[in-house]
């Protein structure tokens, strides 16, 4: 079994083709180059721009997949949540394509895909702790049975991601009309930081929710008095301090959660684009696997928004029979629980 898979949710545009034993036979992103002159993705653009290359990507994943649409057994398609206009783009075409070939059609939940996608490389038995954390997202997600999920906790305001690309533009780290994760900048400078020079916060110490608002307007207050030199001279050790509160603050409170379920967790999971900070890995590595857990991370790859983890969700659903119809729609605020 072989599912095509689009995936469409903000300024990315995926296919990928995969197996039922998760086996990726291609993966391709395009990633759009449209919003780099207005600091940040712009949803009309972003739609305009899957229109023109999402048919030109899924023939080059099914190409290089070396399949034919009669080799398909179904169309998997981000359903939500994401931009409303780049969702309708996908959702569309895939249900034009499942009616084309008739073809069942499965509507995934971009959040789940990102679940998922720790499992197309590695074996992971549920129940398993995941924390999802990305530009628009951060969570932590109890997995008890793969489609069965439990919300233990979540940003009140702005996701890590969103921090870090917000620390990035106010440290005057992104170039003009180029498209850079600010997010690996920051990451990159902090190497080359003291990460204990600045005593950034940490927000709601003790509790499973999560809250990065206050770090950014601390970090935002302390580059406001400093000279335009000393700024200069304290960049990368206010890099690093920023990220080691980040860091922190996630790697606290998921082993918090961990702890509090101790005996219903196989593993916990690191999932979505931050999971490709190697200092949260490796903090998280060391954390888990010092109260006993297996710790699991997604390659490199399908970290960020990609087609092939939509395809895992897919196959795993077309094989217990969960399909859509074509009154599926796009659903841009999704819940997965």
């Amino acid at each position: 079994m072989r599912i095509l898979a689009i995936e469409s949710s903000c300024d990315e545009t995926a296919a990928a083709v995969v197996d039922d034993s998760m086996q990726v036979h291609a993966n391709v992103v395009y990633s759009q180059v449209d919003h780099a002159a207005f600091g940040g993705v712009v949803p009309e653009l972003a739609s305009r721009a899957h229109m023109r290359s999402m048919v030109f990507t899924i023939r080059r994943a099914l190409t290089e997949a070396n399949v034919t649409w009669e080799d398909l057994s179904g169309i998997a398609v981000t359903k939500g949540p994401g931009l409303v206009g780049s969702l309708i783009v996908g959702v569309s075409l895939a249900k034009g394509i499942a009616m084309a070939t008739d073809k069942p059609i499965v509507g995934v939940h971009h959040m789940e895909g990102h679940i998922f996608s720790n499992l197309i490389t590695q074996k992971i038995e549920p129940p398993f702790l995941t924390l999802l954390v990305s530009g628009g997202h951060t969570e932590l997600i109890c997995v008890e049975e793969l489609g069965s999920y439990k919300l233990i906790g979540r940003t009140r305001d702005d996701a890590a991601g969103e921090a870090f690309d917000k620390v990035a533009k106010l440290l005057g780290l992104l170039p003009a009309n180029e498209v850079v994760a600010g997010g690996r900048i920051v990451s990159e400078i902090a190497q080359k930081g003291d990460p204990n020079a600045i005593n950034f916060p940490r927000s709601l110490v003790g509790h499973t929710d999560f809250s990065f608002s206050g770090l950014k307007t601390a970090v935002l207050n302390y580059v406001r008095n400093l000279p335009e030199e000393e700024r200069r001279s304290q960049l990368a050790n206010i890099c690093a301090s920023f990220q080691l509160a980040v860091v922190d603050s996630l790697v606290s409170k998921t082993m918090q959660a961990l702890r509090k379920n101790a005996k219903n967790f196989n593993a916990v999971c690191i999932a979505g684009g931050v999971a490709a900070n190697k200092c949260l890995r490796e903090s998280l590595r060391t954390q888990a696997e010092d109260n006993g857990v297996a710790f699991f991370c997604p390659d490199f790859e399908y970290c960020t928004d990609n087609a092939a983890m939509i395809g895992a969700v897919g196959a795993h659903r077309l094989s217990m029979g969960l399909v859509d119809d074509f009154t599926l729609d796009a659903s841009p605020r999704l819940r997965l629980c």
